[in-house]
Protein backbone atom coordinates (compact mmCIF):
# COMPACT_ATOMS: atom_id res chain seq x y z
CA UNK A 1 0.00 0.00 0.00
CA UNK A 2 1.68 3.43 -0.80
CA UNK A 3 1.51 6.20 1.51
CA UNK A 4 0.09 9.61 -0.40
CA UNK A 5 1.30 13.07 0.56
CA UNK A 6 0.15 16.93 -0.27
CA UNK A 7 2.87 19.07 0.01
CA UNK A 8 2.83 22.42 -0.81
CA UNK A 9 5.72 24.18 -2.65
CA UNK A 10 6.34 27.47 -2.07
CA UNK A 11 9.25 28.51 -4.91
CA UNK A 12 9.25 32.28 -3.77
CA UNK A 13 11.39 34.93 -4.80
CA UNK A 14 15.35 35.78 -6.15
CA UNK A 15 16.83 32.19 -6.33
CA UNK A 16 14.12 30.51 -4.31
CA UNK A 17 12.46 29.12 -7.86
CA UNK A 18 15.90 28.10 -8.85
CA UNK A 19 16.61 25.54 -5.58
CA UNK A 20 13.26 24.66 -5.63
CA UNK A 21 13.05 23.37 -9.08
CA UNK A 22 16.64 21.67 -8.11
CA UNK A 23 15.27 19.81 -5.18
CA UNK A 24 11.79 19.00 -6.84
CA UNK A 25 13.86 16.65 -9.94
CA UNK A 26 15.71 15.08 -6.69
CA UNK A 27 12.84 14.14 -5.03
CA UNK A 28 11.20 13.40 -7.88
CA UNK A 29 14.79 10.72 -9.02
CA UNK A 30 14.30 9.42 -4.98
CA UNK A 31 10.59 9.29 -5.30
CA UNK A 32 11.24 6.63 -8.62
CA UNK A 33 14.00 3.95 -6.58
CA UNK A 34 11.52 4.67 -3.47
CA UNK A 35 8.58 2.24 -2.66
CA UNK A 36 5.54 2.50 -0.39
CA UNK A 37 5.23 6.18 -0.49
CA UNK A 38 4.82 8.84 -3.22
CA UNK A 39 4.73 12.55 -2.79
CA UNK A 40 2.33 15.02 -4.69
CA UNK A 41 3.55 19.03 -5.33
CA UNK A 42 1.14 21.49 -5.16
CA UNK A 43 2.55 25.27 -6.66
CA UNK A 44 1.52 28.47 -4.57
CA UNK A 45 2.43 32.18 -5.27
CA UNK A 46 3.72 34.25 -2.63
CA UNK A 47 6.66 36.85 -1.60
CA UNK A 48 8.05 39.96 -2.63
CA UNK A 49 7.36 39.80 -6.33
CA UNK A 50 4.08 38.35 -5.59
CA UNK A 51 3.64 41.92 -3.34
CA UNK A 52 4.59 44.38 -6.05
CA UNK A 53 2.64 42.60 -8.94
CA UNK A 54 -0.53 42.42 -6.82
CA UNK A 55 -0.63 44.21 -3.44
CA UNK A 56 -0.69 40.92 -1.54
CA UNK A 57 2.82 39.28 -0.33
CA UNK A 58 0.85 35.91 0.68
CA UNK A 59 -2.77 35.25 -1.11
CA UNK A 60 -4.96 33.69 1.09
CA UNK A 61 -5.05 30.58 -1.07
CA UNK A 62 -1.80 29.65 -0.61
CA UNK A 63 -2.03 30.54 3.05
CA UNK A 64 -5.32 27.75 3.18
CA UNK A 65 -3.06 25.37 0.72
CA UNK A 66 -0.28 25.41 3.12
CA UNK A 67 -2.94 24.50 6.34
CA UNK A 68 -3.93 21.60 4.77
CA UNK A 69 -0.93 20.61 3.05
CA UNK A 70 0.64 16.94 5.08
CA UNK A 71 4.12 20.06 4.50
CA UNK A 72 5.38 22.78 2.85
CA UNK A 73 8.76 23.37 1.14
CA UNK A 74 9.29 26.66 1.15
CA UNK A 75 12.18 28.33 -1.63
CA UNK A 76 13.45 32.13 -0.41
CA UNK A 77 11.03 34.88 0.21
CA UNK A 78 11.81 38.56 0.41
CA UNK A 79 13.45 41.32 -1.92
CA UNK A 80 15.84 44.38 -0.51
CA UNK A 81 14.11 46.66 -2.50
CA UNK A 82 10.52 45.94 -1.99
CA UNK A 83 9.22 46.73 1.53
CA UNK A 84 6.19 47.84 3.43
CA UNK A 85 5.21 51.41 4.15
CA UNK A 86 6.65 50.70 7.39
CA UNK A 87 10.16 49.96 5.89
CA UNK A 88 10.28 46.54 7.03
CA UNK A 89 10.63 43.62 4.31
CA UNK A 90 7.79 41.22 3.00
CA UNK A 91 8.41 38.15 5.04
CA UNK A 92 5.71 35.85 4.57
CA UNK A 93 7.65 32.99 6.52
CA UNK A 94 6.92 35.02 9.56
CA UNK A 95 3.09 35.00 9.14
CA UNK A 96 3.14 31.54 8.12
CA UNK A 97 4.83 30.59 11.16
CA UNK A 98 2.12 32.55 13.43
CA UNK A 99 0.09 30.90 11.37
CA UNK A 100 0.65 26.83 11.41
CA UNK A 101 1.84 27.70 14.97
CA UNK A 102 5.09 26.50 13.59
CA UNK A 103 7.37 27.57 16.98
CA UNK A 104 10.19 25.09 16.69
CA UNK A 105 13.06 26.27 14.18
CA UNK A 106 15.65 23.18 13.51
CA UNK A 107 18.33 24.29 12.38
CA UNK A 108 20.93 21.59 12.12
CA UNK A 109 24.87 22.83 11.61
CA UNK A 110 26.46 19.48 10.25
CA UNK A 111 29.82 19.45 8.83
CA UNK A 112 29.71 17.53 5.57
CA UNK A 113 32.64 15.77 4.62
CA UNK A 114 34.69 17.48 1.89
CA UNK A 115 33.20 21.11 2.35
CA UNK A 116 35.52 23.71 3.09
CA UNK A 117 35.17 24.81 6.86
CA UNK A 118 36.82 28.26 7.90
CA UNK A 119 38.29 26.85 11.15
CA UNK A 120 41.66 24.94 11.22
CA UNK A 121 41.10 22.68 14.22
CA UNK A 122 40.62 18.86 12.55
CA UNK A 123 37.79 18.98 15.01
CA UNK A 124 35.92 20.94 12.98
CA UNK A 125 34.98 18.30 11.06
CA UNK A 126 33.30 16.60 13.49
CA UNK A 127 30.91 19.52 14.13
CA UNK A 128 26.89 18.10 14.53
CA UNK A 129 24.54 20.74 16.36
CA UNK A 130 21.07 21.68 16.12
CA UNK A 131 20.08 25.15 17.10
CA UNK A 132 16.07 24.76 17.89
CA UNK A 133 14.79 28.20 17.87
CA UNK A 134 11.71 29.50 19.54
CA UNK A 135 9.73 31.25 16.65
CA UNK A 136 6.34 32.34 18.11
CA UNK A 137 7.42 34.97 20.56
CA UNK A 138 10.58 36.18 22.25
CA UNK A 139 11.65 39.27 20.44
CA UNK A 140 9.99 39.23 17.27
CA UNK A 141 6.70 39.11 18.83
CA UNK A 142 6.14 42.67 18.67
CA UNK A 143 6.26 41.74 14.58
CA UNK A 144 4.02 39.80 14.84
CA UNK A 145 1.72 41.81 16.90
CA UNK A 146 1.86 45.58 16.00
CA UNK A 147 -1.43 46.36 17.26
CA UNK A 148 0.41 46.05 20.90
CA UNK A 149 2.77 48.85 19.78
CA UNK A 150 2.72 52.19 20.05
CA UNK A 151 3.10 54.10 16.86
CA UNK A 152 6.44 55.01 15.47
CA UNK A 153 7.56 58.29 14.52
CA UNK A 154 10.67 59.77 13.04
CA UNK A 155 12.17 60.36 16.33
CA UNK A 156 11.59 56.88 17.93
CA UNK A 157 10.03 53.17 17.48
CA UNK A 158 9.28 50.73 19.79
CA UNK A 159 9.58 46.79 19.86
CA UNK A 160 7.77 44.02 22.32
CA UNK A 161 9.66 40.93 23.35
CA UNK A 162 7.12 38.48 24.86
CA UNK A 163 8.35 34.84 26.63
CA UNK A 164 5.56 32.73 28.28
CA UNK A 165 5.46 29.57 30.78
CA UNK A 166 3.81 27.71 28.04
CA UNK A 167 5.86 28.90 24.80
CA UNK A 168 9.26 28.34 26.75
CA UNK A 169 7.84 24.53 28.03
CA UNK A 170 7.11 23.45 24.35
CA UNK A 171 10.39 24.76 23.14
CA UNK A 172 12.58 22.72 25.61
CA UNK A 173 10.23 19.65 25.63
CA UNK A 174 10.55 19.50 21.64
CA UNK A 175 14.76 20.08 22.19
CA UNK A 176 14.73 17.51 24.84
CA UNK A 177 13.04 14.94 22.57
CA UNK A 178 14.93 15.92 19.92
CA UNK A 179 18.23 15.21 21.81
CA UNK A 180 16.98 12.10 23.01
CA UNK A 181 16.74 10.63 19.36
CA UNK A 182 20.36 11.86 19.08
CA UNK A 183 21.48 10.03 21.90
CA UNK A 184 19.76 7.07 20.32
CA UNK A 185 21.95 7.12 17.44
CA UNK A 186 25.10 8.19 19.10
CA UNK A 187 25.74 7.91 22.53
CA UNK A 188 27.86 10.82 23.04
CA UNK A 189 25.18 13.04 22.01
CA UNK A 190 21.72 13.95 24.25
CA UNK A 191 22.72 17.16 25.61
CA UNK A 192 20.53 20.36 25.93
CA UNK A 193 22.21 24.03 26.09
CA UNK A 194 19.77 26.34 27.09
CA UNK A 195 21.31 29.86 25.08
CA UNK A 196 19.54 33.11 26.80
CA UNK A 197 20.35 36.53 28.31
CA UNK A 198 18.40 35.45 31.78
CA UNK A 199 20.98 38.03 33.46
CA UNK A 200 19.41 41.10 31.92
CA UNK A 201 15.98 40.20 30.57
CA UNK A 202 13.23 39.56 32.60
CA UNK A 203 11.42 36.88 30.17
CA UNK A 204 14.20 35.70 29.92
CA UNK A 205 14.89 35.17 33.10
CA UNK A 206 11.59 32.86 33.17
CA UNK A 207 12.75 31.24 30.08
CA UNK A 208 16.03 29.42 32.09
CA UNK A 209 13.32 28.87 35.13
CA UNK A 210 11.38 26.91 33.32
CA UNK A 211 14.48 25.09 31.44
CA UNK A 212 15.51 23.71 34.49
CA UNK A 213 12.10 22.85 35.46
CA UNK A 214 11.95 20.80 32.19
CA UNK A 215 15.76 19.04 32.08
CA UNK A 216 14.53 17.86 35.99
CA UNK A 217 11.82 15.48 33.99
CA UNK A 218 14.78 14.26 31.75
CA UNK A 219 17.48 13.00 34.51
CA UNK A 220 19.22 10.53 31.69
CA UNK A 221 20.18 13.72 29.26
CA UNK A 222 22.73 16.40 29.78
CA UNK A 223 21.16 19.88 30.70
CA UNK A 224 23.36 23.10 30.76
CA UNK A 225 23.49 26.94 30.30
CA UNK A 226 25.00 29.55 28.55
CA UNK A 227 24.78 33.40 27.94
CA UNK A 228 23.97 34.20 24.01
CA UNK A 229 26.64 36.21 24.15
CA UNK A 230 29.44 34.05 25.05
CA UNK A 231 27.60 31.36 23.07
CA UNK A 232 28.42 33.32 19.57
CA UNK A 233 32.49 33.16 21.39
CA UNK A 234 31.93 29.20 22.04
CA UNK A 235 30.84 28.42 18.65
CA UNK A 236 33.90 29.96 17.35
CA UNK A 237 36.11 28.14 20.16
CA UNK A 238 34.63 24.58 20.12
CA UNK A 239 31.45 23.74 18.04
CA UNK A 240 31.99 20.37 18.39
CA UNK A 241 31.33 19.70 22.10
CA UNK A 242 27.76 21.27 21.23
CA UNK A 243 24.23 19.25 20.54
CA UNK A 244 21.15 21.12 20.79
CA UNK A 245 21.03 24.36 21.48
CA UNK A 246 17.70 26.03 23.06
CA UNK A 247 17.32 29.34 22.06
CA UNK A 248 14.85 32.75 22.06
CA UNK A 249 13.53 33.75 18.76
CA UNK A 250 16.03 36.57 17.91
CA UNK A 251 19.41 34.84 19.55
CA UNK A 252 18.10 31.75 17.56
CA UNK A 253 17.75 33.59 14.22
CA UNK A 254 21.49 35.18 14.71
CA UNK A 255 23.07 32.12 16.03
CA UNK A 256 22.12 29.90 12.91
CA UNK A 257 24.02 32.07 10.52
CA UNK A 258 27.16 31.94 12.63
CA UNK A 259 26.40 28.06 12.57
CA UNK A 260 25.82 28.22 8.87
CA UNK A 261 29.71 29.78 8.54
CA UNK A 262 30.72 26.98 10.58
CA UNK A 263 29.67 24.26 7.82
CA UNK A 264 30.99 26.91 4.74
CA UNK A 265 27.74 29.22 4.28
CA UNK A 266 24.54 29.38 4.27
CA UNK A 267 24.09 27.16 0.69
CA UNK A 268 25.17 24.14 3.07
CA UNK A 269 22.35 25.07 5.85
CA UNK A 270 18.93 23.41 6.13
CA UNK A 271 16.08 24.08 8.56
CA UNK A 272 12.51 23.29 9.09
CA UNK A 273 9.85 25.01 11.34
CA UNK A 274 7.79 22.78 13.14
CA UNK A 275 4.61 22.74 14.90
CA UNK A 276 2.97 19.79 16.81
CA UNK A 277 0.24 19.31 13.31
CA UNK A 278 2.25 21.09 10.49
CA UNK A 279 5.85 21.78 9.71
CA UNK A 280 7.58 23.73 6.55
CA UNK A 281 11.57 23.20 5.66
CA UNK A 282 13.18 25.78 3.64
CA UNK A 283 16.72 26.69 3.30
CA UNK A 284 18.29 29.07 5.63
CA UNK A 285 19.27 31.62 3.10
CA UNK A 286 17.76 34.12 1.88
CA UNK A 287 16.42 34.70 -1.89
CA UNK A 288 20.13 36.32 -3.40
CA UNK A 289 18.82 38.49 -5.88
CA UNK A 290 22.45 39.46 -6.81
CA UNK A 291 22.70 35.76 -8.19
CA UNK A 292 19.36 34.95 -9.03
CA UNK A 293 18.48 33.42 -12.87
CA UNK A 294 22.54 33.17 -12.75
CA UNK A 295 21.86 29.20 -12.31
CA UNK A 296 24.80 29.92 -9.37
CA UNK A 297 23.16 29.20 -6.66
CA UNK A 298 24.02 26.24 -4.43
CA UNK A 299 21.03 23.55 -3.57
CA UNK A 300 22.69 21.78 -0.81
CA UNK A 301 20.50 23.54 1.66
CA UNK A 302 16.98 22.65 -0.02
CA UNK A 303 17.89 19.12 -0.69
CA UNK A 304 18.89 18.34 2.88
CA UNK A 305 15.58 20.96 3.73
CA UNK A 306 13.98 18.06 1.98
CA UNK A 307 15.55 15.50 3.75
CA UNK A 308 14.52 16.73 6.64
CA UNK A 309 10.90 16.77 5.42
CA UNK A 310 10.65 13.27 4.72
CA UNK A 311 12.07 12.30 8.31
CA UNK A 312 9.54 14.59 9.68
CA UNK A 313 6.26 12.95 7.63
CA UNK A 314 7.87 9.14 7.81
CA UNK A 315 8.54 9.67 11.85
CA UNK A 316 4.50 11.14 12.05
CA UNK A 317 2.65 8.82 9.93
CA UNK A 318 4.94 6.00 10.57
CA UNK A 319 6.21 5.43 7.04
CA UNK A 320 9.81 3.79 7.71
CA UNK A 321 10.43 4.14 4.15
CA UNK A 322 10.60 7.76 4.12
CA UNK A 323 13.18 7.72 6.92
CA UNK A 324 15.10 5.46 4.78
CA UNK A 325 14.66 7.98 1.68
CA UNK A 326 15.58 10.83 3.98
CA UNK A 327 18.66 8.69 4.87
CA UNK A 328 19.43 8.25 1.83
CA UNK A 329 19.26 11.78 0.20
CA UNK A 330 21.64 12.88 3.15
CA UNK A 331 24.09 10.36 2.21
CA UNK A 332 24.17 10.94 -1.60
CA UNK A 333 25.19 14.80 -0.91
CA UNK A 334 27.45 13.70 1.50
CA UNK A 335 28.99 11.64 -1.00
CA UNK A 336 28.98 14.16 -3.58
CA UNK A 337 31.01 16.69 -1.33
CA UNK A 338 32.97 13.74 -0.09
CA UNK A 339 34.15 12.98 -3.39
CA UNK A 340 34.90 16.13 -4.51
CA UNK A 341 32.22 15.50 -7.23
CA UNK A 342 31.14 18.90 -7.03
CA UNK A 343 32.38 22.13 -6.35
CA UNK A 344 29.95 25.43 -5.63
CA UNK A 345 30.69 28.61 -6.73
CA UNK A 346 30.91 30.10 -3.22
CA UNK A 347 33.98 27.87 -2.71
CA UNK A 348 35.78 29.01 -6.05
CA UNK A 349 34.26 26.29 -8.30
CA UNK A 350 31.93 26.58 -11.50
CA UNK A 351 29.63 23.83 -10.11
CA UNK A 352 25.83 25.45 -10.49
CA UNK A 353 22.39 24.62 -9.12
CA UNK A 354 21.66 22.13 -12.00
CA UNK A 355 25.16 20.66 -11.81
CA UNK A 356 25.30 20.11 -8.39
CA UNK A 357 21.49 18.27 -8.06
CA UNK A 358 22.13 16.35 -11.70
CA UNK A 359 25.11 15.02 -9.42
CA UNK A 360 23.31 14.08 -6.84
CA UNK A 361 20.67 12.05 -8.81
CA UNK A 362 23.36 9.95 -10.69
CA UNK A 363 24.47 8.67 -6.87
CA UNK A 364 20.64 8.05 -5.74
CA UNK A 365 20.21 6.47 -9.55
CA UNK A 366 23.48 4.10 -8.70
CA UNK A 367 22.29 3.33 -4.95
CA UNK A 368 26.16 4.75 -4.53
CA UNK A 369 25.48 6.26 -1.21
CA UNK A 370 25.00 2.41 0.62
CA UNK A 371 28.78 2.21 0.90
Amino acid sequence: MTADFRIVVLPGDGIGPEVMAACLAVLGALQQSGSGWRLHFETHPGGAQCYADTGTAFPALSMRAAREADAVLFGAMGLPHVRYADGTEIAPQLDLRDELDLYAGVRPIRAIPGVPLPLADPRAATVDLVIVREQTEGWFYGRLNPDRLPPASEAEAFDLGRITRAGSERLFDFSFALAARRKARAPAKGRVTCVDKANVHRGLALMNKVFWEVAARHADLAADHCYVDAMALNLLRRPWEYDVLATENQFGDILSDLGAGLIGGMGMAPSGDIGDRHALFQPSHGSAPDIAGQGKANPTAMLLSAAMMLEWLGQRHAVPALVEAAAHLESAVDRVFAERRVRPFEFGGTDGTTAIARTVIDVLATREFVA
